[in-house]
């Protein structure tokens, strides 16, 4: 395998990784545990390491703009997460000034690995979209009233 395919798969599997690592800490933050949701959410901000691998190698195999735009927006996202939730560690969700472009980012970087992966592997690329929207449900059913 080559360098470039190397890095299409640790690009794709860090999507999935990063999708359903968000999927369980919504569901688990529904349910109350806290512990996991730390877990599953220190798992999504270590996507961080993955992500800034693939950029740099993006960046290096002169791959298409396009496709080192949309890294550096999901490796920005990931950043983002960091400060506000880790460092910061600010209620920002109840900020709304901070919330709608944090979620603006969010939403850039999911659609920026959709796009991503459906052009390296149109059939893993169904696999991302699929962990998309299984992100999304679980998004519905943590938002839901209990």
């Amino acid at each position: 395998m080559n360098m470039t395919k190397l890095i299409d798969v640790v690009f794709i599997c860090s999507s999935v990784i990063l999708n359903i690592s968000v999927s369980l800490v919504y569901v688990v933050t529904k349910l109350g545990d806290m512990a996991l949701t730390r877990l599953f959410g220190g798992i999504a901000v270590s996507m961080i390491l993955p992500f800034a691998v693939t950029l740099l190698g993006y960046v290096r195999g002169k791959e298409k703009k396009r496709t080192i735009i949309s890294n550096g927006i999901v490796l920005f996202y990931l950043l983002l997460e960091l400060l506000l939730d880790y460092i910061l560690q600010i209620p920002f969700r109840e900020i709304l000034v901070i919330h709608v472009p944090y979620i603006v980012v969010f939403y850039a970087a999911l659609f920026s690995m959709m796009a991503v992966s459906f052009e390296k592997n149109k059939k893993i690329g169904y696999v991302v979209i699929a962990t998309f929207w299984i992100l999304i449900g679980c998004l519905i059913y943590n938002l839901l009233p209990t």
